[in-house]
C-alpha cells in the first residue's frame, strides 16, 4: 500500500483516507450499540493500515480496544504508531474499561480524533489525559463526516431523552390513505424494506392505539438473509385498548413491548402476564403527556424513537402543549408517485387533529438529503427552530 502519512522533520500529517476507513468501520455497528455511540479506530505505521476496529455491541469492546486487540493477534508492533478514532476516546469505567489508558500503555505516538464526546464523563478529559501521557492529539480531523454518524449519541447524551424520527408515506397530492382509510400500500417494495431497516438501526418504534386497531402491526425488522436489531415496540393507548390477541402483544414475549397508558384498568395484569411491559402516566389536553413518554423513555436508555403512526401522535410531536414545541428530530416522508384524491371534504393527513396559529409560528424543517426507491421519493428533513410570533 502506498504510504499516505508524512513525517517530515518529526511532523506529523494526518491522512484523510484512514479516518474514511475509521467512519467505513463505525457504521458496521448500527443498531447494535444502542446507547452508545458509533466508533471506528485505525492504527496507522509507515503509511500502512496495521489494524483496525469498531465498536461492534453494546458492552463489547470499545473501537480502540477493538483495534489493539486485532494488531495483538497479529502480532503487529503499535509502538510508535499513529491512531485515528472518530470520536475522543473514553476515560472512565463503565462497561469497558477506559480507552485512554490502553492508547497509554500501547505506546501510540499520535492520536487523530473526528468528534468530540459531548458526554460529561468525557468532553475533553479523555484528551487532556492523553496530553499528559505526551501523546499528540489532533482534534475535529474530518469532524463533520464524523459527526454525522452520531447525531442520535450527541442529541440524547445530553438532552437525556431519544431522539425522534416521525415516519410517514403520502401520495403525491399529500394523502396518507383513501377517504375510507385503505392506505396498503402507498408505497413500493424497496421503500417499505428501508422501513424495516430504520427499525433494525433504532433503539424503539412507536405508534398509537388507532394505528394498532387499524393495522394490527408486528414493528418488527424483517429483512431476508439480515440479522438487524429488533427494536423496541411502543404503544401510547390512553384508555387501554390494545386488545390481547393483536400481533404486538402475542409477540411481547419475542420483541419487548411497552404500553404507555393513563388508565388504572385491571388489564394491565393480563397484558403484563402475555409480556407487555404497562407504565402509566398522566395525561395532558386529554391525551398522553408525550414528553413524559419521552423522559420515561430516557431513564430506560433508549436513545431513539422511530415514529409510524397517524396524524394524531404526529401532531402532539410537532405541536406539543400550550407553547406547541416541536419534539421531532427528523422527519422521513415518503412520497409515492400516486394521485388519491379526496371526497367530502374527508382528508388523511401525515399530521392532522393541531394545526400552527400562523405561517409565522410553523415548524420549519431544513432538507438535508433526498432518495428514490424504484419511483418512490424520500425526502429527508432535520428539524430547524421554528419562526416566532410576531
Amino acid at each position: 500500500m502506498e504510504a499516505f502519512s508524512e513525517e517530515k522533520n518529526d511532523v506529523f500529517v494526518p491522512q484523510k483516507i484512514f479516518m474514511q476507513r475509521a467512519i467505513e468501520l463505525a457504521k458496521r455497528g448500527g443498531g447494535k450499540v444502542h446507547p452508545n455511540p458509533l466508533v471506528g479506530a485505525v492504527i496507522e505505521k509507515d503509511g500502512k493500515i496495521i489494524a483496525e476496529g469498531f465498536h461492534h455491541e453494546y458492552g463489547n469492546l470499545h473501537a480502540e480496544r477493538d483495534a489493539l486487540k486485532n494488531a495483538a493477534e497479529k502480532n503487529a508492533c503499535v509502538r510508535g504508531a499513529n491512531l485515528y478514532v472518530t470520536l475522543e476516546p473514553c476515560c472512565h469505567t463503565g462497561k469497558q474499561p477506559p480507552c485512554t489508558q490502553a492508547i497509554i500503555d500501547a505506546g501510540i505516538k499520535n492520536v487523530v480524533i473526528g468528534s468530540r464526546d459531548p458526554n460529561s464523563l468525557v468532553n475533553g478529559k479523555g484528551v487532556a489525559q492523553l496530553e499528559n501521557a505526551g501523546i499528540k492529539i489532533f482534534r475535529d480531523f474530518m469532524k463533520a463526516e464524523c459527526d454525522s454518524l452520531n447525531e442520535i449519541f450527541f442529541y440524547y447524551i445530553t438532552a437525556k431523552r431519544p431522539f425522534v424520527i416521525v415516519k410517514y408515506a403520502q401520495s403525491a397530492d399529500g394523502k396518507t390513505s383513501l377517504s375510507s382509510g385503505e392506505s396498503k400500500w402507498i408505497t413500493n417494495e424497496s421503500s417499505r424494506e428501508y422501513v424495516h431497516y430504520l427499525r433494525g438501526t433504532t433503539a424503539a418504534v412507536m405508534c398509537g392505539i388507532q394505528t394498532v386497531l387499524k393495522d394490527d402491526p408486528l414493528l418488527t425488522c424483517r429483512i431476508k438473509g439480515e440479522e438487524l436489531n429488533q427494536p423496541v415496540r411502543i404503544v401510547l393507548d390512553t384508555e387501554l385498548k390494545i386488545p390481547l390477541e393483536s400481533n404486538l402483544v402475542k409477540t411481547a414475549n419475542e420483541v419487548p413491548l411497552i404500553i404507555f397508558t393513563c388508565s388504572d384498568s385491571a388489564k394491565k395484569s393480563a397484558l403484563e402476564e402475555k409480556g407487555a411491559k404497562v407504565i402509566q402516566i398522566e395525561k395532558k389536553d386529554s391525551h398522553i403527556d408525550i414528553l413524559q413518554v419521552l423522559k420515561k423513555l430516557g431513564e430506560f436508555s433508549i436513545d431513539s424513537v422511530l415514529v409510524e403512526s397517524g396524524g394524531s401522535l404526529n401532531s402532539s410531536l410537532f405541536f406539543y402543549g400550550k407553547e406547541k414545541k416541536c419534539l421531532v428530530n427528523k422527519v422521513l416522508c415518503f412520497v409515492a408517485p400516486k394521485i388519491l384524491g379526496g371526497i367530502n371534504g374527508t382528508v388523511h393527513s401525515p399530521v392532522q387533529g393541531i394545526e400552527c396559529s400562523s405561517l409565522l409560528s410553523c415548524v420549519n424543517l431544513a432538507l438535508k438529503n433526498v432518495k428514490t426507491f424504484s419511483g418512490d421519493l424520500l425526502l429527508e428533513y432535520d428539524f430547524k427552530e421554528p419562526c416566532l410570533e410576531e
